[in-house]
């Protein structure tokens, strides 16, 4: 069995933030230690094709463009739930291609042979809309 990581890209989230960072490296740590045959992999990133199956050009664009200039508008932060952070955008294009990446082996899209299962240690973001971040979740990737 394959699964995905992206807990290497941690959000500094202020002391008291009500988001449990730290259970993605947990989960990660327990996994390896109670299932050693599950082989672990970091998160490929979501390209933005893949992130157009789900969401706007323009607020791919505008993400991106946001990531390129060092920060988004302060609004779209608050409704995402996170500080701006390089990690917090990379991990979110990494959650979403976990999630791809996953169904791709598990289906034998990649590498030719179905696996059956396959999993995203990462994943679960489901609160952002076509045009927006919501919720703790910049993309979607389980829309």
């Amino acid at each position: 069995m394959h699964a995905y990581y992206a807990d290497q890209f941690v959000l500094p989230l202020p002391a008291g933030h009500r988001f449990p960072m730290g259970k993605y490296s947990l989960l990660r740590n327990w996994l390896q230690e109670a299932l050693p045959s599950v082989q672990l992999q970091i998160a490929p990133r979501a390209s933005d094709e893949e992130l157009n199956w789900v969401h706007t050009s323009a607020y791919i664009r505008g993400i991106s463009l946001g990531v390129e200039q060092g920060g988004l508008d302060p609004k779209i932060m608050r409704e995402i739930g996170f500080p701006w952070s390089e990690a917090m955008a990379e991990r979110a294009r990494r959650s979403v291609g976990a999630s791809v990446q996953a169904a791709r082996v598990a289906l034998g899209l990649q590498g030719g042979t179905a696996q059956g299962i396959a999993g995203n240690l990462a994943g679960g973001t489901h609160h952002s809309y076509a045009d927006k971040g919501g919720g703790f979740c910049v993309f979607n990737d389980l829309r």
